[in-house]
């Protein structure tokens, strides 16, 4: 074999021996490309996570020092009864009716307890159910920008605030495209509920900015586009009529200052409230 065939064939073994090398380095980049993406979209979902149980451990909070402040009541009551009512029949100053209704005042104290006890079983009930919602839309809505769209729950209630700009055009009661699209993630996980009511509220900031003739004034515009926001939810999405309520704050319920635009640009919002059920709090308050 002469020396020209000999440095075609090494040339061309070092060539074929590269080639593969190149295409496991692209393959094992590829690799670890995806598994960096799925561990940030991880770390992103334990942030959520996080923020959301730490909100609702202050709730809970609040609510076990009320729960404790009754039980400590209760405790005094029983112990003072108890002592009073030993007093009185060893002194034999007391009739036996009168012995039966101090009885009976104490079997309603201890009922009383196990009346406390099931509402902090139901509240803690509730707030599972409220925690595992709220997580659920913001997995349906991914990572938008908190400025955008904000899922919060405030004294057991839900709150989903969207932006103005993400919505609507400035002075404009008309859904933009890319709104249409998060309302109908936010659709999809309120319709999987059959059971929720929910009220859309508009909102604005204080100004009075130049507008058509067919807008009033601040109410008009914020009544128009809570109506809007309904009527896509429920011709294009298919929520059910009977379970929304629109309607329109003005500038009354702002959540940061009108000096700023910064502040007015927060005030400028829609508000879904997924309304609490009261016919069911109230059946809870009965006494059996």
């Amino acid at each position: 074999m002469s020396l020209k065939h000999v440095l075609f064939f090494s040339a061309f073994s070092l060539l074929l021996f590269s080639c593969v090398s190149s295409k496991k380095f692209k393959a094992a980049q590829a690799k670890i490309d995806s598994l960096t993406a799925a561990n940030a979209k991880l770390a992103g979902d334990l942030k959520n996570c996080n923020d959301l149980t730490a909100q609702d451990a202050n709730q809970r909070a609040t609510m076990q020092n009320q729960l404790d402040a009754l039980n400590k009541q209760i405790d005094f009551l029983k112990a003072n009864h108890d002592a009073t009512l030993k007093q009185l029949q060893d002194l034999s100053v007391i009739s036996s009716s009168q012995a039966e209704s101090i009885k009976k005042s104490l079997d309603n104290i201890g009922s009383k307890d196990a009346y406390i006890q099931n509402l902090q079983t139901e509240l803690a009930h509730k707030d599972s159910l409220n925690m595992a919602l709220v997580m659920n839309l913001k997995g349906a809505i991914g990572n938008l920008d908190d400025k955008d769209i904000n899922i919060k729950v405030d004294k057991g209630v839900i709150y989903i605030d969207i932006s103005d700009k993400l919505l609507f055009k400035s002075g404009s009661y008309d859904v933009t495209d890319a709104a249409k699209a998060v309302l109908g993630k936010v659709a999809a996980v309120l319709k999987a509920q059959s059971d929720i009511e929910f009220m859309v509220e508009g909102h604005t900031d204080n100004k009075n900015y130049a507008r058509p003739p067919y807008l009033l004034d601040n109410w008009d515009l914020s009544v128009k586009r809570a109506t809007s926001i309904v009527r896509i939810l429920q011709k294009q999405y298919g929520l059910d009529p009977a379970h929304i309520t629109a309607a329109g704050r003005s500038e009354f319920v702002p959540v940061a200052t009108n000096d700023t635009e910064e502040g007015r640009a927060a005030n400028r919002r829609t508000r879904i409230v997924i309304l609490p059920q009261l016919d069911q709090f109230f059946k809870l308050l009965e006494k059996k």
